[in-house]
């Protein structure tokens, strides 16, 4: 029996949210010169300081400007529904807060004067992630090896070679957290064969 609906489908509802979100925030931050950035972007204040806890998660919902937004988005809004599909709405979020915190804490120990601040480390995350789902018992996609020497080895040779304002560390910590969900999940699959 047809379910009575309209012609789009919310096919992915963290995603589409955390979408949504994030474009209302860019908009906040557009008319406000920046505020927001500075309200929800991670950076050092000091252990004692509970809003820097806050930040650790917030950081992923800010963007600088529509380019910065445009270009997390497109490849979450890609990537990101079939990783939801395989691996439900619910632990994809927690995936997502969990990269978010381990960026953010990279960021404040390591770069304590650099404000951190899009979900780029969401977006390597989700893309190493994708490349487990079509996972069979037993074996480790050679998707998998390629995408993340691919991906990481890229962002290592441009933090070593590059002067820019994009944050390689949190795009290779990103990704080193879709791997490692990956393997969590997919691990006892993969050591039956091993």
């Amino acid at each position: 029996m047809k379910r009575p609906g309209g012609f789009i489908s919310l096919n992915s509802p963290v995603i589409l949210g955390m979408s949504f979100l994030c474009f209302a925030f860019l908009l906040i931050n557009l008319f406000t010169q920046g505020t927001v950035t500075y309200l929800m972007g991670v950076y050092y204040t000091s252990w004692t300081d509970p809003v820097m806890y806050l930040r650790l998660f917030t950081h992923i919902l800010c963007h600088q400007d529509l380019p910065h937004f445009t270009g997390n988005f497109l490849l979450i809004l890609a990537v990101g529904p079939l990783v939801e599909e395989k691996y439900g709405s619910g632990p994809v979020a927690l995936m997502m807060l969990v990269t978010a915190l381990i960026t953010g804490l990279i960021n404040v120990i390591f770069f304590r004067n650099i404000l951190l601040v899009g979900a780029s480390g969401i977006v390597f995350m989700l893309i190493l992630l994708a490349s487990f789902t079509n996972i069979q018992e037993g074996k480790l996609p050679l998707t998998v090896l390629l995408v993340g020497l691919l991906y990481i080895g890229n962002e290592v040779v441009n933090g070593l070679i590059s002067q820019d304002d994009i944050s390689q560390v949190t795009h290779i910590a990103g990704g080193l957290c879709g791997a490692g969900f990956g393997l969590l999940i997919h691990g006892g699959t993969i050591r039956k064969r091993i």
